[in-house]
């Protein structure tokens, strides 16, 4: 089935299969029927609350039902999603919530502490208990907003080089144009059939998350929502629903196979599993195709940037045993392009590293409010990924490092200057530098490198402290390494790939 805009998604499932189920949670059942009048209830709500096409809608929450009614009612009115990732702090939050200019938030009551220390002024905020009462407020809003392939339709945040984050701008053209890539392979694990059951566990606030509840939309499939990616109960939602499609993080397939709860799990219904968002470890990926013995695997490479996945590794490139490809990205979907440029745009040969260039229709608009950003990160109508990389002979592509100093740490994205301006602020620091290190658990963990004043002192213990109200716990560093000095070049900039040498000696590559 293909959408001309995502708004009509509900409209025609609630149409052409009114009493399949579209979304199961929490032991409730909703049909597809029930969940389309649930949109235009909520598009009656939101007109009501003054809500008006390119208006920013916000969401600060776990994973619920509400955020897809609310996300879809959006789409009908025009407006703009803008999920907040609920593990920032109230300073990270109240930058977000004035750079998009946040009118109407859906939360979480566990949150308010936060919105509130936020501090955030002529907001309206409906609790996620309260959303049903909200519904009932108004009259339900048939009419759809004149809306093109054009409108953006989803704002996500992603961490920012400057300590700021930036908000990529997603439209219908982008996200609908990503969802349509998988068929376009013909290969049989992109094809959806009527019986598919998804399991959306991956943080909504993501594109992980979010980008994968649209392909469940998008195939009119049932939805399975769990709260977050809790190990015991995403294999009880596999066993007791039946769950043929899912997609997860490494770091969350490292987990299942781990755990006790998992430990002779019965996951034989699970025909497709795509994973991504970081690198994977080639020992845990052998493994998680031994452990579900008949899913299609499927390695899915891209970014925020590019409304997901503009790369992929097809089920024929795995093996339990392992093999060569398995360590990298994969191919491009098609009629996407991937380059390997050089800081000038030039094209690399074949097996040369460089930055990876993406051209797309998947690329997003540019950066809510940031024109220089946007023009860095789009050249000519390339998004310059940040990644470097390689292509081989046979269009495969390959991650060795990152051209930016971002850190990924169990597949949250994490740039080292947020880091680095908390410990600033600590009056014995005189000089930080922050990077990736390997963990066997997260892929990366966060380490500082800190130069203290003359006569100052601190411990790591304290410095971890300093930071824990001024950042999202997963961007706090896990370990402190105190130097006399960080090494610079001429002009002054740390040298941040000489602090990482000692620490990826001796491996493949320096991401892991």
């Amino acid at each position: 089935m293909e959408f001309a805009r995502l708004a009509d998604m509900t409209a025609h499932w609630a149409a052409a299969t009114p009493d399949r189920t579209a979304i199961l949670y929490e032991g409730t059942a909703e049909t597809w029927a029930g969940l389309h009048a649930r949109v235009l209830a909520a598009a009656g709500a939101l007109r009501k609350a003054g809500v008006k096409p390119g208006d920013r809608v916000g969401h600060m929450g776990l994973n619920h039902p509400a955020y897809v009614v609310l996300m879809c009612a959006c789409f009908r009115l025009g407006a703009i999603m803008t999920p907040i990732n609920w593990r920032l702090v109230a300073g990270e939050v109240a930058y977000v919530l004035d750079d998009a200019g946040i009118g109407l938030l859906l939360a979480d009551r566990a949150f308010g502490p936060v919105i509130a220390g936020a501090g955030a002024h002529g907001l309206t905020i409906v609790w996620t208990d309260e959303f049903d009462a909200f519904l009932a407020s108004a009259t339900p809003e048939d009419a759809l907003a004149d809306t093109g392939p054009e409108t953006v339709a989803l704002q996500l945040y992603t961490s920012g080089t400057t300590g700021f984050p930036k908000g990529a701008l997603l439209t219908n053209r982008s996200l609908l144009g990503t969802i349509a890539k998988g068929a376009l392979t013909g290969e049989s694990w992109s094809l959806w059939r009527d019986d598919d059951v998804a399991l959306v566990a991956m943080p909504l606030f993501h594109i992980g998350g979010t980008g994968w509840a649209l392909h469940a939309l998008h195939a009119g499939a049932t939805m399975v929502i769990l709260p977050r990616p809790e190990i015991p109960a995403m294999v009880e939602a596999i066993a007791t629903h039946r769950v043929t499609r899912m997609f997860a993080v490494p770091a969350v397939l490292n987990m299942i196979l781990n755990d006790p709860s998992a430990q002779g799990a019965d996951f034989a219904c699970v025909r497709a599993l795509l994973y991504g968002a970081s690198p994977i470890p080639l020992d845990v990926l052998s493994r998680s195709i031994a452990r579900f013995p008949n899913a299609q695997f499927v390695q899915c490479y891209g970014a925020t940037e590019t409304s997901g996945t503009v790369v992929y590794l097809p089920p024929e490139d795995h093996s339990v045993e392992g093999n060569a490809r398995m360590k990298g990205c994969g191919k491009p979907f098609p009629g996407n392009e991937i380059r390997i440029v050089d800081s000038d745009m030039r094209e690399l040969p074949r097996g040369t590293i460089g930055e990876i260039a993406i051209r797309s229709v998947s690329v997003m608009a540019g950066y809510h409010n940031r024109p220089e950003a946007t023009a860095k990160a789009i050249r000519d109508g390339w998004y310059l990924s940040g990644d470097a990389g390689y292509m081989d002979e046979d269009g495969y592509l390959y991650i060795q490092d990152r051209v930016k100093d971002m850190i990924v740490s169990g597949a949250e994205n994490i740039y080292p200057a947020e880091v680095e301006n908390a410990l600033h602020t600590h009056p014995a620091v005189k000089d930080a530098a922050v990077i990736g290190v390997p963990d066997p658990k997260w892929g990366e963990a966060v380490k500082a490198i800190v130069v203290l004043k003359e006569g100052a002192q601190a411990t790591a213990d304290e410095l971890i402290a300093h930071c824990r109200p001024l950042i999202a716990g997963y961007k706090i560093p896990k370990s402190v390494d105190f130097v006399a000095e960080l090494p610079r070049n001429p002009s002054g900039k740390i040298l941040k790939k000489e602090l990482r040498k000692p620490y990826w000696e001796g491996m493949d590559r320096q991401v892991a």
